[in-house]
């Protein structure tokens, strides 16, 4: 079975990692010093150190040749470029299954499935999302996402092409769900940093992570999604390991606004990371806008970000709502 795998950041290397053997792989990126790059070392260690590309995946800035004759396409390019590949794609797009790692939402509103719905007219399309931070997959780690497609046929092609010794693959059909929660989870992990900058007490750190997965569950119920959704990998499993962890960047510059760091180191931290958070909460906005609906959750974390709101009015708001 031939793979294009369209990224070659860090979640794109450690899905090639978790990839039969049998399977022939070919990476595609923009950028010609980055081919070369992996070419010459099989690494990256400025995304993911220590981990060595298999010699028999094939690396090229030819997007044909990644996506022609291709049974499955994996999809891992940052929310930013996503519409632009997309658009890039169409002319060699046939019949092929697609795999949508990529989490986020456009800034103008539209989920991932959708800009592929979009531009490429088909129902052959898959959500991967959950608990996976790349350095696990590559370390062969036990770990686990959920795969959201309404295709059997995806399914089935998703299923064979994985290796299953130390990963749990969790098959669901909401794809709007696994979305909204793949990506409002980078939302939910800017709140935690910013607790923990703010050095509250766990009692009250779970206060808020409780009120946000419940604020969660009600967009799911508003844009017509699953609400049981938060509770797969792609919901709980995904928000627990986000706001828990320090290797979250989104955690990281929450932490960073909790702290009462200046706006120039705060800037400095996002202009020398991709933070999808940020884009996330505008993208969210706009999302929310769109289909009429309203969260004060949201707009007091939106508020915290981008209009130099009072960190400390997270924990206020949380504990009563009503008086925001």
């Amino acid at each position: 079975m031939k793979i294009g795998i369209l990224g070659c950041g860090a979640y794109g290397l450690a899905l090639s990692s978790v990839l039969d053997k049998s399977n022939d792989v070919v990476m595609w990126t923009k950028f010609e010093e980055e081919m070369n790059n992996l070419k010459e070392t099989r690494s990256n260690d400025k995304v993911l150190p220590g981990y060595k590309l298999d010699s028999n995946i094939n690396i090229t800035t030819d997007l044909a040749s990644c996506l022609n004759n291709s049974d499955l396409l994996i999809i891992v390019i940052p929310i930013l470029f996503f519409e632009e590949t997309i658009i890039s794609m169409k002319p060699y797009i046939k019949d092929q299954n697609i795999l949508i790692a990529t989490k986020g939402i456009t800034t103008d509103g539209l989920m991932a499935h959708e800009v592929v719905k979009k531009y490429l007219d088909t129902e052959k399309v898959g959500i991967l999302s959950g608990p996976t931070f790349a350095i696990d997959l590559v370390s062969k780690n036990i770990a686990g996402f959920s795969i959201a497609t309404k295709s059997s046929e995806t399914k089935e092609v998703v299923d064979k092409a994985f290796i299953k010794d130390n990963l749990r693959i969790e098959y669901i059909t909401d794809l709007v769900g696994t979305e909204i929660c793949g990506s409002i989870k980078n939302v939910l992990a800017i709140s935690a940093g910013i607790l923990s900058g703010l050095k509250s007490n766990e009692s009250g750190q779970a206060m808020v992570i409780t009120g946000m997965i419940n604020e969660i569950k009600n967009i799911l119920v508003g844009l017509k999604a699953d609400p049981y959704t938060i509770l797969s990998l792609a919901g709980i499993g995904d928000i627990f390991l986000t706001c828990t962890s320090t290797k979250s960047r989104n955690f990281s510059l929450g932490k960073l606004i909790g702290e009462g760091k200046s706006n120039e180191e705060i800037d400095n931290y996002m202009e020398n990371t991709t933070v999808e958070g940020v884009y996330t909460l505008k993208a969210m906005k706009n999302l929310l806008d769109n289909n009429g609906l309203v969260s004060k959750d949201i707009d007091i974390i939106y508020n915290i970000v981008f209009s130099n709101r009072d960190p400390k009015d997270l924990l206020s708001y949380y504990v009563d709502k009503n008086s925001f």
